[in-house]
Parts: C-alpha cells; sequence; structure tokens
C-alpha cells in the first residue's frame, strides 16, 4: 500500500518555525538599536553557521557534488533574503514590503500546485496577506520594491533549496553547511561596518538570539520540506503576517483593524487547506503497491522473471 508523510507534522513544525521567527524579530528590537538591522542579521547568521558546524560536524563524505552545490546555494538565498527584506524595509513600510516578499512563496504554490483545490490556497492566502498587510496605504519607492521582489525570489528559491537538500542530505549536515555559507556571504555585506560595534555583551545577545532565529526555525523548516510539498509550504507562509499580528499584539500592544482581522481568517482558511491537501508521497520498499506507482528498479539488484521449471528426465526409464 502507498504511505504518505504526515501533512499534519509537517503543519505543526512550519507554524512552529515561524512563530519562532517572529518571536527573534520581536526580542532583536535592542540588538538592532546597537548594531542596526544589518549588523544583527549578520550576527544571528554567523553564529547560527558556528553553530551546526560544531554541533553537527559535516563531512565531505556526507555530500554528493550536486547535494553539496545546492547545500552552497541555499547558504547564498538564505543570506540574500535576510539582508535583501532589511534594505527593503529601509525604504519601504513594513506592510508594503511584506505583501512583496509573500509574492516569492506564494509564486512557489502556485508553479508547483496541481490545479484544481490545491490552487485555491494560494488565491486564499494572497487575499489574506494583502488585507493582513493593507500594503495601498504605503508610499511606494521604486529601489525599494526591487529589493523586496529581489528577496521574495530569494525566499522562493529558500523553500525549493531546502527541500532538495533536505531530501539529499540526512540530519541536519546540509542545514549546518548552508548557514555557513550564509553567515559568510553577511559577514562580507555587513561584518566589515559592524564589527567594530560588537562588545562582549552584544557578542552573547546574539548567541542566544541565533538559536531563536534561524537556527531552530530553519531546521524545523527542513524538517516540515520533508513532509510537505513545496506548494503546501509555501502557502503556509502565509500564516507567517498573521502570527506577526498576534505577536505584536501580545507583545508590543499592536492592535488589529478589521481588515487585519479578516486577512487572518483568509490565510487560517489557506493554511488548513494546506495542510489537507500537501502531504508528500512516499513509497515504502517495503510495501506491495500497484505497479504503475513504483519506479522501476534498475542496476544489478533489478528483479528477473521467474523462468518456468523445465521438465526432469524420468532415471528409471
Amino acid at each position: 500500500m502507498t504511505r504518505y508523510t504526515s501533512a499534519r507534522a509537517g503543519t505543526a513544525m512550519a507554524v512552529a518555525s515561524m512563530t519562532s521567527v517572529q518571536l527573534g524579530i520581536a526580542v532583536s528590537v535592542h540588538l538592532f538599536d546597537d548594531v542596526g538591522v544589518e549588523g544583527a542579521a549578520w550576527l544571528r547568521l554567523t553564529w547560527a553557521g558556528l553553530l551546526l558546524l560544531a554541533l553537527v560536524r559535516p563531512r565531505p563524505s556526507d555530500f554528493t557534488r550536486r547535494s553539496l552545490t545546492a547545500a552552497i546555494a541555499l547558504g547564498v538565498v538564505t543570506a540574500g533574503v535576510t539582508m535583501l527584506f532589511t534594505a527593503a524595509v529601509a525604504r519601504l513600510p513594513l506592510g508594503t514590503a511584506s505583501a512583496l516578499e509573500f509574492l516569492g512563496p506564494l509564486g512557489v504554490a502556485v508553479l508547483r500546485g496541481k490545479g484544481g483545490r490545491t490552487m485555491l490556497w494560494p488565491v486564499l492566502a494572497g487575499v489574506g496577506v494583502l488585507l493582513l498587510t493593507q500594503p495601498w496605504h504605503g508610499a511606494v519607492d521604486p529601489v525599494g520594491v526591487l529589493l523586496a521582489l529581489a528577496a521574495a525570489a530569494c525566499w522562493a528559491g529558500y523553500i525549493v533549496l531546502t527541500q532538495a537538500v533536505g531530501d539529499e542530505v540526512s540530519g541536519l549536515r546540509g542545514l549546518a553547511v548552508s548557514l555557513a555559507v550564509a553567515g559568510v556571504v553577511a559577514t562580507v555585506v555587513a561584518g566589515p561596518a559592524t564589527v567594530d560595534r560588537v562588545t562582549p555583551e552584544i557578542a552573547v545577545i546574539g548567541l542566544g538570539l541565533a538559536l531563536l532565529l534561524p537556527v531552530v526555525p530553519f531546521s524545523l523548516e527542513m524538517l516540515a520540506l520533508r513532509r510537505l510539498t513545496t506548494a503546501a509550504f509555501g502557502t503556509l507562509m502565509s500564516l507567517e503576517p498573521a502570527i506577526a499580528l498576534v505577536v505584536g499584539f501580545l507583545l508590543l500592544q499592536q492592535s488589529p483593524g478589521l481588515l487585519a482581522l479578516l486577512g487572518v481568517g483568509f490565510v487560517v482558511a489557506a493554511g488548513v487547506g494546506a495542510e489537507r491537501t500537501g502531504a508528500r508521497l512516499v513509497l515504502d520498499p517495503d510495501d506491495t503497491v500497484d505497479a504503475s506507482l513504483r519506479e522501476p528498479r534498475t542496476g544489478p539488484d533489478r528483479a528477473v522473471p521467474r523462468q518456468p521449471a523445465l521438465p526432469q528426465p524420468d532415471l528409471n526409464s
């Protein structure tokens, strides 16, 4: 029989990841004041890369050339989405930048969807994000728009590459390499302008924040993408603005308006729909399945049809 990975477990991991991201951003305010937004991103990415390299200890033998290339590319887009979005927020209202950045995972959901009901969830999510962020209220800076769209492209690449690396490299070895690469990229971009502002106290705070963002959420996202299609995962990312709204209400006393609450309803509906239809099909090699569902086996272990037994001569005749 066929076996489906647990979409419910993948959804829980994705929601936990998004919650960790928003909490990490909320508690990073003081660090932003000390070293700037890009400096805080540099500290988190650098610490995260060092931590996972020390804990996971990936070895060259863990990777094929293809998987190592994918892990390096994942590190580049991880740094890109962080740094580009930060630059976009400096030029655009946060709601406008968030709505534009969400075009990345929404695009993945649309392109990877298979039509029918699966295409309904990205549409619901897109409407919900528009209601949540209300980008029409903000002034538009063309450079900021380009930066936000570039961040959206990096986010789309992050989703696709995270699933590819997670499928090909066991455990968190691929993530350890990708975060190390992201730390190097962030160091080149923001390190020289920030390193003189880092005190021992700030370094320790950065280490703690690195666990909250990105070590925990990125690990959960890699595990989630082993259980969900990229289309379902991209749709579930639409829950992040809703989670940000709740975190803002609880921790920052930001009260949402009626349109924002309606937007929460849309994205929650999309998230539930994605969870119900987004499981990835995995064939258990020990199960018996219809031949049309199983890929043909090749190589020396390929099954050979049994030949009919030949009649044996009667030795007594």
